[in-house]
């Protein structure tokens, strides 16, 4: 390989690293944005053990990519070769990682489904009225996308306090102005002036179907994305570390 297709390969990899750490910078923030929000919908889901795995897995993922990102500038600009090495093999790991993620949740989605019924119909049966910050989080779903209950409004005959009451309450936050007016009840809820209950018929869980086939391409676009940034890294990184012979660590800045 010539000096001047290295040194084309070493501005290369050093641009596509910097993407690299950008993408790490975002996967980082998308991963507390969904630990720390108190009004996204992964607060609702705040009981499964596996929800909280995954956004701590997104946190340390983004932070591992953004020190790979480093790395590998590191080692294109000043020409390491175990640098560019070590670059290659976490970039196979990280994409066979993916791989085996994607895989495992396509496979696992009617299972993944059942958990996240089972743990929002809790929500449900336990929702008081008292505005804890997973009842927060599930009125602003519901009042956002304009839905009640997750599989219809039938789900919140299972609470205990809409049961027991003799007036026909319902969650505020179901309330579908177009229908009838609402008076607020000293539980927390909202009450019926009519005989049915003035609330939107759409289940959450169809709303939020809706979203992520609306946004699936969005999604795919990303990912299809960061894998092509990360299989030109590995081509340009073995390229350079092929055709690197002499090591000159007096390159590597000193600090």
């Amino acid at each position: 390989m010539g000096k001047g297709c290295i040194t084309a390969s070493k501005y290369f990899l050093f641009l596509f690293n910097l993407i690299f750490f950008l993408f790490g910078v975002v996967i980082m923030g998308f991963g507390l944005w969904l630990l720390l929000d108190s009004q996204s919908f992964i607060v609702v889901l705040n009981n499964s053990t596996s929800v909280k795995v995954a956004c701590y897995v997104l946190i340390g993922v983004g932070g591992f990519s953004m020190l790979l990102g480093f790395v590998g500038c590191i080692g294109a600009i000043y020409e390491v070769r175990c640098l560019l090495g070590l670059y290659f093999t976490c970039l196979l790991l990280i994409l066979i990682a993916q791989i085996a993620a994607g895989a495992l949740v396509y496979f696992q989605k009617d299972v993944l489904n059942m958990e996240m019924s089972k743990i929002i119909r809790e929500v449900l049966n336990e929702y008081s009225g008292n505005n804890t910050t997973t009842e927060q989080a599930w009125d602003f779903i519901q009042r956002n996308m304009a839905c009640c209950g997750w599989t219809g409004h039938q789900d919140w005959f299972s609470n205990m306090i809409v049961t027991n009451s003799s007036q026909m309450l319902f969650p505020c936050s179901c309330w579908n102005v177009t229908l009838a007016s609402r008076n607020f009840s000293d539980s927390g809820f909202c009450e019926s002036q009519t005989i049915d209950w003035a609330v939107y018929n759409t289940g959450c869980s169809a709303s939020v179907e809706t979203w992520l086939v609306t946004n699936i391409w969005v999604v795919l676009g990303i990912c299809l994305g960061v894998a092509i940034v990360e299989l030109l890294g590995m081509i340009l990184s073995i390229c350079m570390c092929r055709n690197v012979h002499a090591e000159d660590y007096t390159k590597v800045p000193k600090y």
